[in-house]
């Protein structure tokens, strides 16, 4: 079997569902045979790399662990699913300071046992403020850490297959930014059906006001309807998009969805945060722009910038984050505001 990289990746929270799909994922895209699994959870760590070895992947180099220090060890590519997972009827903010204090000690790490790590992809919730304190603690620079968003843009375009009773890929350039949570920002104005611009067909017969409205809800609701019906919060999902990302790295072909990033423009008015924009992997990592859309969009993406300020700053009260203004001590990266990509 041919593999993309020999470069080590690191799973982490590998005994869960999410974890150990990821490390399956790995092995089968081919991106590299050298996995380190890590999780607390040392027995169904353990049991889960046995499910590894009995798939027999050829070439592979498996290895598990509960000791972060082994695994994070040479780690070029890192996807970390521990944290607190959502139970039904909490929301992804209910999280916050457990998982925020995770990512903060997983930040720590990454720059005591891989500071050249090459990427970062952080997918536990709250993912847009657990990504960001893992970016300032971890030292790395802002394009080596992303959070995985794809999945609510995903959503809206299985959404509206469904409505249209379509394949999915006919549905194309879905988007939604700002936050993972309920306060997204839904776009429209992207989203193209069946080469049909979405904008033309919402108020119609085809797809009146109050259906759209409905699947925005929908869309916004998507990881709570995936607990409701599982009994569990997504798993296949988030572990395939994410090891994309991670392969969009290596390879440098790109990926489809936006992504986490963080955001930091005194142009746009979005400092210090990590938010899904218009974004682009490649071999240097993450890069961003900002979207365009209408006017009503655009308002929307600043309500939920506004959002995540307030979970940000919640944080800082915590003390799981420094200051604002004390970022750059902590993580020398962030001491120069990124301008707004052309």
């Amino acid at each position: 079997m041919t593999y993309l990289t020999q470069d080590k990746v690191a799973i982490l929270g590998s005994a869960g569902a999410i974890g150990s799909n990821m490390v399956q994922a790995v092995l089968t895209m081919g991106l590299t045979p050298n996995v380190a699994m890590y999780d607390p959870y040392e027995m169904g760590n353990q049991g889960a790399a046995e499910e590894m070895y009995h798939c027999a992947f050829p070439g592979a180099r498996v290895t598990w662990t509960s000791d972060i220090g082994e695994a994070l060890t040479g780690a070029s590519y890192i996807i970390t699913s521990g944290g607190a997972p959502r139970k039904e009827g909490m929301t992804r903010e209910d999280l916050l300071k457990g998982n925020a204090e995770i990512a903060a000690q997983l930040g720590r790490d990454i720059k005591s046992y891989c500071p050249d790590a090459k990427f970062v992809v952080v997918i536990f919730n709250p993912a847009d403020i657990t990504g960001l304190v893992t970016l300032v603690n971890s030292g790395l620079a802002p394009s080596r850490v992303a959070t995985l968003a794809a999945l609510d843009s995903t959503r809206l375009q299985t959404a509206l297959s469904q409505h249209f009773q379509i394949q999915q890929d006919k549905v194309t350039n879905c988007r939604t930014y700002g936050g993972h949570g309920e306060q997204m920002a839904v776009f429209a104005s992207t989203a193209l059906v069946n080469g049909r611009p979405l904008t033309d067909l919402i108020g119609t017969d085809e797809l009146t006001q109050e259906q759209w409205e409905a699947i925005q809800a929908h869309v916004r609701q998507g990881g709570k309807k995936i607990i409701q019906l599982r009994g569990r919060s997504s798993f296949q999902s988030p572990s395939h998009q994410s090891v994309l990302m991670v392969k969009a790295v290596i390879d440098g072909q790109g990926y489809d969805w936006p992504c986490g990033t963080f955001v930091n423009s005194d142009e746009i008015g979005f400092r210090q945060c990590m938010m899904a924009m218009e974004t682009r992997l490649g071999t240097d990592g993450i890069s961003w722009q900002m979207p365009a859309g209408t006017d009503e969009e655009l308002a929307a993406l600043k309500a939920s910038y506004e959002h995540l300020v307030k979970l940000r700053d919640e944080v800082i009260e915590m003390g799981l984050l420094p200051p604002l203004g004390e970022w750059e001590k902590v993580n020398p990266n962030l001491a120069v505001a990124e301008a707004v990509p052309a």
